[in-house]
């Protein structure tokens, strides 16, 4: 029997070698920062000054009004955020004219390509139609639901929510109530939304409450944290658990933390869902960017494993609004069931603009689209076209970065800030301001170049990047570390 894996309707290939990885990665921290010249670094930031004016006037009035002067961090750039004018496909386009490679594709959800025709069409329609919110049933809320279980088996209901946070909310919350226990193991490092409960041991493992500003104890004082690929420490905590009333879930990003970021083995997921079985907690997929991106069937499907349950997010809509929602086995579902016909027990989860009438066509069509065109595969090759450019790059520059990719999503890691964590606390407080900051330069200079990436650390192909975009990126990411 062929393995999922190894099948054309997954993005990814081949698994890479996640122990060269690490060793490649843990090469690079122990060398000082290599970033971009000091005496060319005026010269990328020139670009801001002369062909960015009219975003810098935004900007400016931004922080005036705005906290920080953006909502939300994917908008935040240096030296100042850049405001979109338009997107198509491949590109897009900012307020002064500036043409750009998106390779930021809104954090991962335009599998697509930008402001795709087909979907925008039936947008279109429903506005026209109906409006986009009625505050009743609508057709396409069975459309969608129908459809997301035919491409995921193990999705047998789905509940569609606001947004991945909300997702990640509402299935701790079914988790507790359905195992009636309390404690939540997470994966240190991942991002699952910034709910109370999972602001710990964000971005860097061991770090536990570090970001927690504003946020009671209380609220994450049954939220644990494991270090990626260290099972061992899983079932220390799942044991511990079990004596002090039981583990509800194991919450994973399956690629590994922030995307794959901290990548993972490729069995980890079956040994966590392993130890899940044998400690009696319910596992949670975190497939709110590798939902569809990684193929039609998901992370799970990639991988041949089965979550209980599976939080879906911004890939679900095909970067339309209120994307999230929760989907898994019928029995653990069933408790989010509401209305006159409710079970006595249930996890309350509410949402008033919750499944309204065009998130739910923008995504009905976007996953019909997403598997005509075989829109995962398509990017996931660029993926590999990309990865293998800038592997060649780097090797001809005799440079010590890092990079690799799980189909569409290709990491360039240059600072290595990433891997710092609470393992090595004095490197960590030594080196984490000048390593972000060099990342953030990164960032600059590909967009002075005309690319656009998120935080100059990872990069999402789409269906619209042909190989000619992708050659065109390779030369302009050829320029910018040439001056390095």
């Amino acid at each position: 029997m062929t393995h999922p894996a190894t099948t054309p309707q997954y993005a990814i290939s081949a698994w890479h070698d996640t122990d060269d990885i690490y060793a490649r990665l843990q090469a690079l921290l122990k060398q000082p920062v290599r970033p971009i010249r000091r005496d060319r670094m005026p010269d990328v930031l020139n670009y801001f000054e002369e062909k960015c004016t009219r975003s810098k006037q935004l900007a400016e009035h931004a922080r005036q009004i705005i906290p920080g002067g953006v909502q939300h961090n994917l908008a935040f750039n240096y030296p100042f955020s850049i405001a979109a004018d338009r997107c198509e496909g491949a590109h897009l386009w900012d307020v002064d004219g500036n043409q750009y490679i998106d390779f930021l594709q809104a954090g991962g959800p335009t599998l697509l390509g930008s402001n795709y025709g087909p979907v925008r069409e039936k947008v279109f329609e429903l506005i026209n139609h109906c409006g986009p919110v009625t505050g009743l049933f609508h057709e396409y809320e069975v459309r969608i639901a129908e459809l997301i279980r035919r491409h995921m088996p193990n999705i047998e209901m789905f509940r569609m929510l606001g947004s991945g946070t909300e997702g990640v909310m509402g299935a701790i919350r079914l988790a507790r109530a359905y195992t009636d226990r309390k404690w939540i193991i997470k994966i240190g490092g991942a991002y699952h939304g910034w709910s109370d409960q999972m602001v710990y041991g964000m971005r860097l493992p061991g770090t536990g409450r570090r970001e927690a500003i504003g946020i009671p104890s209380g609220s994450t004082a049954w939220t644990q944290e494991c270090f990626p690929n260290d099972l061992d420490a899983l079932r220390r905590k799942l044991w511990i658990n079990r004596l002090r009333g039981g583990t509800a879930a194991v919450i994973v990003e399956p690629l590994g933390p922030e995307s794959g970021t901290r990548p993972v083995q490729q069995d980890y997921n079956q040994k966590v869902r392993e130890l899940c079985d044998e400690f009696g907690a319910l596992l949670i997929f975190d497939e709110v960017v590798t939902g569809f991106r990684v193929g039609m069937g998901g992370a799970q499907g990639y991988f041949n494993v089965k979550p209980d349950l599976t939080v879906f997010g911004k890939c679900l809509t095909g970067g339309y609004l209120m994307a999230g929602g929760i989907g898994g086995r019928r029995d653990v579902m069933m408790l989010l069931a509401g209305g006159i016909g409710a079970t006595s027990k249930r996890a309350f989860v509410g949402g008033t603009l919750s499944a309204n009438p065009l998130s739910c066509v923008a995504g009905y069509h976007a996953i019909e689209e997403m598997a005509r065109t075989n829109a995962p595969v398509v990017a996931g090759r660029a993926g590999d076209r990309l990865c293998r450019g800038l592997q060649d790059i780097i090797r001809r520059l005799g440079l010590p970065y890092v990079v690799y990719n799980q189909g569409s999503i290709v990491h360039l890691q240059t600072s290595a800030v990433l891997l710092l964590s609470m393992r090595n606390p004095i490197k960590l407080m030594k080196e984490v301001n000048a390593r972000k900051h060099m990342m953030e330069e990164m960032g600059a200079a590909y967009m002075a170049h005309g690319l656009v990436t998120l935080a100059g650390s990872r990069i999402y192909t789409s269906m619209a990047d042909t190989d000619v975009v992708i050659d065109e990126a390779l030369n302009r990411f050829d320029s910018v570390l040439q001056l390095v």
